[in-house]
Formats: C-alpha cells, sequence, structure tokens
C-alpha cells in the first residue's frame, strides 16, 4: 500500500461519521466486526491468525473495524501491520489517548459499514469462530443478539460478583442481560444506527441495545481461558462498571433511597413517642447512651451515602452538559478505493 491510501483523520466521536464521505458508493459489507483493543500486543497475533480464517470459512463479504484505545505498547503497531497485509477488510481506529472499552465499540460503530455488526473483545476469551452462530439467529429473525459464557474460565470472585451484579442490575433497571460481561454480540444495522444518534458520554452498549431491540435473543457461546496477559477490568472497575450501568439507565437507586429516607423518618417518629411515653410514666431513665450514638451513626451514614448517590446523578448531568466529545480519533488506516472482501 502507498501512502495515499492511508487515510488520516482528526475527528471527535461526534464527527466520526464524516469519515465516511469516502466510503459513499462503495458496496458495504455484510458483516462488521469491531474489536476494541487496550494493550493486546501478546494477543493480536493469535487474534489475526483465528479471526480472519473463521470470517473467510463464513463466504460472505465482511470488514474487520479494529480501534486502538490509546494503548501504551505495541498494539497499534502491530494493527497498522495488519492492515498493510490485508487492506481489503481491514480498518484501523487510533485513538488519541485511553477512552474505555465502551467509548472504542461506539467509535467502531461510527466507522463499521455492514449491515450486521458483530462486537469481540480481543483476548480470544470468546472465540472467533462462535461468529457464524450469532449470525445465524440474525438470519433466523432477531435484531440483537446476546451471548451466556458457556463454562466460563475466570476465577470464583469474578464469577460470583457477576452473578451478585447481574442481580442488582436486572432489578434495578429492568434489562435482563444473563451475562453482561461477554461483549461477543451482534446488532443489527438499525440498532447500531439508533446507538450512533445518542449522545451520552457514559452508556453501556450492551444495555443499551437491548432497549432498542424488537425481538432480542440470547445464546451459549464458548469461553476460553485469556489467551495472554491480564484483564484490564480490576475488582474496582468492574463495581464502577456496574455502578455506571444503573445510575445511566435507572432512577430506581434515587427511589430506593427516598423510601429508605421515609421509612427511618417514621420509625424515629416512633422512636421518639416511645421514650416521651417511657418519661412520661417511667420517669428519667439513665444509660442508653451508646444505643443513640449506634442510631445517630447508621442515620449519619445513610445520610452521606444518600448524598454521594445524588451527586453521582449530579455529576453526570455535569458532565453531559459540558459537550466535550466522547473520543478524539488521531489517525484512521483505511484503504478508500478497495471493495469489500467477497465471498470466495
Amino acid at each position: 500500500m502507498t501512502a495515499d491510501a492511508v487515510a488520516r483523520a482528526v475527528a471527535s466521536g461526534s464527527a466520526a461519521s464524516a469519515a465516511q464521505a469516502g466510503f459513499a458508493g462503495a458496496q458495504a459489507p455484510r458483516v462488521s466486526v469491531v474489536v476494541p483493543v487496550y494493550d493486546e500486543q501478546t494477543v493480536l497475533e493469535a487474534l489475526f491468525a483465528r479471526l480472519y480464517p473463521a470470517l473467510d470459512a463464513l463466504a460472505i463479504s465482511y470488514e474487520i473495524v479494529f480501534v486502538d484505545d490509546g494503548s501504551r505498547d505495541r498494539s497499534a503497531q502491530l494493527l497498522a501491520e495488519q492492515f498493510r497485509r490485508r487492506p481489503d477488510v481491514t480498518r484501523v481506529v487510533l485513538f488519541a489517548s485511553n477512552f474505555g472499552q465502551h467509548r472504542a465499540i461506539l467509535a467502531g460503530f461510527e466507522y463499521a459499514r455492514g449491515d450486521r455488526i458483530v462486537t469481540l473483545d480481543a483476548d480470544l476469551q470468546n472465540p472467533p469462530e462462535e461468529i457464524g452462530r450469532l449470525l445465524a439467529q440474525m438470519d433466523a429473525g432477531h435484531d440483537y443478539v446476546g451471548t451466556i459464557r458457556r463454562l466460563r474460565e475466570d476465577s470464583w470472585w469474578r464469577r460470583t460478583a457477576s452473578r451478585a451484579m447481574n442481580r442488582l442490575r436486572e432489578r434495578t433497571t429492568r434489562i435482563r442481560m444473563t451475562d453482561q460481561g461477554c461483549m461477543m454480540r451482534a446488532y443489527s444495522r438499525e440498532i447500531v444506527d439508533a446507538i450512533n444518534h445518542c449522545e451520552e458520554l457514559y452508556t453501556f452498549v450492551p444495555a443499551l441495545a437491548w432497549q432498542f431491540a424488537r425481538n432480542p435473543v440470547e445464546i451459549d457461546v464458548a469461553h476460553e481461558e485469556r489467551f495472554a496477559g491480564q484483564s484490564k477490568y480490576s475488582a474496582y472497575r468492574l463495581m464502577r462498571l456496574n455502578f455506571d450501568l444503573m445510575t445511566a439507565f435507572s432512577i430506581v437507586p434515587l427511589q430506593m433511597f427516598s423510601l429508605a429516607g421515609m421509612l427511618l423518618s417514621v420509625l424515629s417518629a416512633l422512636l421518639v413517642f416511645v421514650l416521651a411515653a417511657r418519661r412520661l410514666f417511667l420517669g428519667p431513665e439513665e444509660g442508653g447512651l451508646f444505643t443513640l450514638f449506634a442510631i445517630e451513626f447508621l442515620l449519619m451514614g445513610l445520610a452521606l451515602f444518600g448524598i454521594g448517590l445524588l451527586g453521582e446523578y449530579v455529576g453526570r448531568i455535569y458532565q453531559e452538559v459540558r459537550r466535550r466529545p466522547r473520543y478524539l480519533v488521531s489517525a484512521v488506516l483505511q484503504d478508500l478505493e478497495a471493495p469489500p472482501r467477497q465471498a470466495r
């Protein structure tokens, strides 16, 4: 490939669709696979060796959109080398810095041209060979295909925490996803277009798609041990992700705290009534100081929790009204002339 075959652009998340102008007359592929990448230099070659043959075997036109989320290792260089090897089906979006997995997926949606879009993590825990099963469900009429990891190869604490957060999330948001941590999913063009029209900074892509879907389905998929490296999601990041999910899609936490406040007000009034009655009928009493301290500390803790919860929602409003871009793209590697790869 010559240098002029590589299109470079600096764009915000809201302006990324401008990069599609060069493809206005090109035939769209049947499938786009969006792969977010962050510090995956030890995995990428193995991913390339499995992903491209798996898509070739489907005998349909496809493209792969890699989004490098500001990697600090050689991931961007490896993606550029892969683009030079397979420019007809490969597109690479390079972020200026690290913006997070879901924003990388949103950027991939902006640049994807396929009628159906599949998201896939780069760590090979979800086998690329399973993509065909997701597309078969879309052939059956489903517009969104969620997945459930079968025989998860994760540590026990991650499995336990995932089940607990799934139950909590379903009760607070009414979004039913059996396995919210599995990012191997398939979306129709209509759902992706709807997601692209959403402008909020913080969102959870599978949950947003579930709300837009008319005929969703979930299927079991294989799950393998991570090929190399370590997960980018620590316990703290997983907790933050689930907290963001609940506050981004529901005000139930605020309503629950309001109900708790009303209940405590009633109980406090009853306690005052009981203490006043005891003083009238039994006279002044000594003791009970530590009990009052315990009640006071409980109420103070609940008040601080409520202030923090309210601050979370107010903080989200503040971040949204600033209208900052979701991400900044430093470069896009794409062949503007090559048609999408056709079935062999």
